[in-house]
């Protein structure tokens, strides 16, 4: 028996070998070969010195990561007494307020910055810096409270009964016990603010722009590539440092996890624990603020309340601002978002299999494999969607069939975008299944092959369910490389939103607001769905 194991170990390592490739292969392909060609380019054309010896860049990156940091420091302080809420109290309502919190962090960035807008017209820095961390609460919230409904309470009741107020028991047991989750979120929020595109663009208009809008402005308006490129070197070395710490804080996060497997059954508030739960639905209430303030604009108008904007969609703008009408662009959306989540799916599971199986390896070697695909994994979500989207342009023609003409360029564009979500949601899940069933199935006579579809499978199949959800309504959305790659006349309806806005008419306004209105009602019925039928991993 043991010599029919041992025959079938390097049959069982070539597998994973080309399964391990494929998902390498795409990254390298429609990653990484893509951005070093526009970053080349930006160096052999001389004068990346001078844009990273100019005062203006490095203004313009204090202010990225200044905002970015404001709006991280923003969804913390928020987010933190909705993880209580979802992880320790039982009250009426928590299942509604556990889809409350999700819906912004999947919303369109587009509607998101109309949402704003209605709210700011003129824009600014406060509305920009609200509008990230609005995005990113459930972020912490979700990351947090799995951490938080694991702990032990019996720490913090001794604390309690040697005299400790219930603040400071807070701060000096729970608080520092919580610290790799809050740590973990930090960083991935501070990652997403500080990539942010659609809403900066929206709210901050010419007067703030980022190390990402930048990019944009130099490489589509001004063709500035060297300036475009030292942009993006300084843009990849945040994202570097926050997906490390990232990183870090995960493992350590997974580690508290298995420490403290025994989940404490949530009980109702007591004490001066009502005032958190208040300050938590202060903050749910404050989530819909933007939301009712987009439907409302969507049919409001000078002459009152009317449904003129979605009436509109079936034409193409005042003054034929669009191509086509704005019903054929949300059909746009619905395919491309289609294709690009088959596309994520296969390559994320994928990927999630080959790292939960490189983690189990006892050998040193195959675990820092599994750490270093990991983070690459996530790299796409940090480098600039503009800097991908024209190294497209410039780098897949030499494939078989030149793809720049192919209706799948934006399904690869969004697809890269929701990979790393996809793999954030699936791996826990996978990395939590029990290794002695597997090896139960296995003794059995079971295969690989077989122990993933009677094992692994079911177990994971509300994870895979929320993880295909989640990237169907990102990638509908997806606003920064789409609206790079898109055609003019196969727009979708993020892209088509922002061309109807950078049109003049009362009618083009109005249709653009329905537009987010549809998006986001798709975004809430996604998000409803999701947290009834599947689990939601990390986020």
């Amino acid at each position: 028996m043991a010599l029919a194991h041992g025959s079938l170990r390097p049959a069982r390592t070539a597998g994973l070998t080309l399964l391990g490739l494929l998902p390498v292969a795409f990254l390298v392909v429609f990653f990484a070969w893509p951005v070093v060609a526009i970053v080349g380019r930006g160096f052999s054309a001389g004068g990346v010195d001078t844009v990273l010896g100019d005062p203006q860049t490095w203004r313009l990156a204090g202010f990225t990561l200044g905002s970015a940091a404001a709006s991280t420091a923003v969804a913390l302080l928020a987010g933190l007494p909705v993880a209580f809420l979802l992880a320790r109290v039982r009250l009426p309502g928590i299942g509604l307020a556990r889809t409350i919190v999700l819906i912004p962090f999947v919303l369109p960035t587009v509607v998101v910055g109309l949402a704003f807008r209605a709210l700011w017209p003129d824009g600014g820095v406060l509305p920009l810096v609200l509008a990230n961390a609005f995005f990113n609460v459930a972020v912490v919230a979700r990351t947090v409270s799995g951490l938080w409904a694991h702990l032990d309470l019996r720490a913090t009741e001794a604390a309690r009964a040697l005299g400790a107020s219930p603040w400071r028991a807070f701060r000096t047991v729970t608080l520092p016990a919580l610290a790799p989750a809050v740590a973990s979120a930090a960083a991935v929020v501070f990652l997403f603010c500080a990539t942010s595109f659609g809403v900066v663009l929206i709210l901050g208009g010419g007067s703030y722009r980022t190390l990402e809008t930048e990019i944009y402005l130099r490489t589509v308006d001004l063709l500035d590539l060297s300036g475009a490129a030292a942009l993006s070197l300084l843009q990849f070395a945040a994202v570097v440092a926050a997906l490390a710490l990232g990183a870090m804080a995960r493992r350590r996060r997974e580690s508290a996890v298995r420490l403290r497997a025994a989940q404490v059954t949530a009980r109702r508030p007591q004490g001066g624990q009502w005032y958190v739960v208040t300050a938590a639905m202060v903050v749910l209430g404050l989530l819909l603020t933007p939301i009712v303030a987009l439907l409302v604009e969507s049919v409001s108008t000078p002459d009152g309340w009317s449904f003129a904007g979605y009436r509109a969609l079936a034409g193409t703008g005042a003054n034929g601002a669009l191509q086509v009408t704005g019903w054929v662009a949300a059909q746009n959306s619905l395919a491309a978002a289609t294709d690009a989540t088959l596309l994520a799916m296969a390559i994320g599971v994928i990927a999630s299999v080959v790292l939960v199986v490189l983690r189990r390896s006892p050998g040193r070697l195959a675990r820092g494999v599994g750490e270093t695909m990991d983070a690459a994994l996530m790299l796409p979500l940090g480098v600039s969607a503009v800097t991908v989207g024209f190294g497209y342009l410039v780098t897949l023609d030499a494939l078989p069939g030149d793809l720049r003409t192919s209706p799948m360029l934006v399904p690869l564009a969004q697809a890269l975008v929701i990979i790393p979500l996809v793999v954030r949601m699936i791996l826990p899940v996978l990395r939590a299944i029990d290794e002695r069933l597997r090896q139960a199935a296995a003794t059995l006579g079971a295969s690989p092959l077989r122990v993933w579809r009677e094992v692994d499978l079911p177990l994971a199949a509300r994870s895979l369910v929320a993880a295909a959800g989640f990237g169907f309504v990102v990638a509908l959305g997806e606003f920064g490389a789409t609206s790079f790659l898109a055609r003019p006349d196969a727009p979708t309806l993020p892209v088509a939103v922002a061309t109807l806005m950078g049109r003049p008419g009362e009618l083009n306004n109005q249709m653009a607001y329905a537009a987010c209105a549809l998006l986001m009602l798709v975004t809430v019925a996604a998000v409803v769905l999701i947290d009834r039928f599947g689990s939601a991993g990390e986020f």
